[in-house]
């Protein structure tokens, strides 16, 4: 796994690694099944993260729903409004705090995907860093199909101020973290969250690359290599990479 990145907002995200790699890299074992390749993944979807066992110094790979759902909600229709939260401000939010003190996890991803457009035409643009990203997850109770109600482990991704490679697409971009923070970021021991914010930081742009791809991401069906593959950009949307 030499490249890998958190999702960025609003948009989708490609994890073509298997798990026993994700596993191998982040000495994460599992009792979760393998998956195929994904190349789109989208919010409200089930995703792998990595997050550290509360009793022992282990860390453990599990699926999480992406878009936290407030533990005070009824169903799960508020995940897809809460998919990214601010890193800045994530400690005063009721629906995030307690998430960032005590349940810090990370999201492995190999590339993100976004939509960005001027008004006049749009293109998809792929970026690639050599750091893994954060990401932080709430558990909660929901309602099943059943009368019985069980635990729902929902996820919601860090975003901090852009920089010089993201700042042209958007005015956020994902926390990616500097895997010398991953021990501390995870550790269960640490609670203070002015000291977790301090790893929030903007990623080093020369770590980084953009470049177009195709508007296929749109459709959350197409779920292939093509949705990450290098394209040719029409003129008019050559604005929106300069």
């Amino acid at each position: 796994m030499r490249s890998a990145i958190i999702l960025f907002m609003c948009g989708r995200y490609r994890l073509s690694r298997r798990k026993q790699l994700v596993e191998e890299y982040f000495d994460s074992p599992s009792s979760e099944e393998d998956w195929v390749p994904r190349y789109n993944v989208a919010p409200t979807q089930p995703v792998p993260v990595i997050g550290q066992n509360p009793k022992e110094p282990i860390r453990e790979l599990s699926m999480m729903r992406w878009g936290l759902i407030p533990s005070w909600a009824e169903d799960a229709s508020a995940a897809a409004k809460m998919i990214n939260a601010r890193s800045a401000t994530a400690a005063g939010k009721p629906a995030f705090r307690d998430a960032l003190r005590f349940r810090r996890c990370l999201v492995p991803a190999a590339r993100i995907l976004r939509v960005v457009a001027d008004g006049e035409s749009e293109a998809a643009v792929l970026l690639r860093s050599q750091r893994r990203g954060t990401v932080r997850v709430r558990r909660i109770v929901g309602p099943l199909e059943e009368p019985e109600r069980q635990w729902v482990k929902s996820c919601s991704i860090l975003t901090t101020t852009p920089n010089a490679v993201t700042s042209a697409i958007h005015d956020r971009m994902p926390v990616i973290l500097d895997p010398d923070s991953y021990d501390l970021w995870l550790d269960p021991g640490m609670k203070d969250t002015s000291a977790a914010s301090e790893l929030l930081r903007p990623c080093d742009a020369r770590l980084m690359r953009c470049y177009p791809v195709s508007t296929r991401i749109n459709h959350v069906a197409n779920d292939d290599e093509e949705c990450s593959r290098p394209v040719e950009i029409a003129n008019a949307q050559n604005r929106l990479f300069t």
